[in-house]
């Protein structure tokens, strides 16, 4: 694995590549960005693990809290729009669903990464204006 530092230039060209600035989406540790793709935040980390030789790349969106009311409908749509979905999943944590990816940085690439991201972006920028008018109409999720 290449030093973690490459992937963070790496990522940073990813974003810069999206029209944004890295250094004004860079989070509060080393390896954390925080970007907007239409509506959409995408949370990127990269990190390795303690004491291991090999690293990860993530990037997350949340889509939309999940409803108090038609839960099943609304999990056997998730579960349809899952199905559809290429290289990411949908996931629950914390009450709400989120559009997400996760890799092993060894022979990670920039194209790769890019297109992991702009995936990311896109699904989260489409589903949560959809999943949020049928299933919160009328009312504001909490965030």
């Amino acid at each position: 694995m290449e030093n973690i530092e490459y992937y963070y230039n790496m990522i940073e060209n990813c974003i810069t590549n999206l029209g944004a600035d890295p250094k004004i989406c860079r989070g509060e540790k080393p390896g954390q960005w925080d970007l907007k793709k239409g509506s959409a935040k995408v949370w990127i980390d990269i990190w390795k693990q303690e004491g291991e030789e090999y690293g990860y790349f993530q990037a997350m969106a949340p889509v939309v809290e999940i409803p108090k009311m038609n839960r099943e409908a609304f999990f056997k749509e998730i579960l349809e729009i899952n199905h559809k979905l290429y290289g990411v999943g949908m996931t629950v944590f914390e009450n709400w669903v989120y559009i997400k990816t996760v890799r092993e940085l060894d022979n990670f690439s920039e194209g790769e990464a890019l297109a992991m991201l702009n995936r990311i972006g896109n699904y989260a920028d489409d589903y949560d204006d959809v999943l949020l008018k049928k299933y919160h109409a009328g009312t504001a999720p909490l965030s």
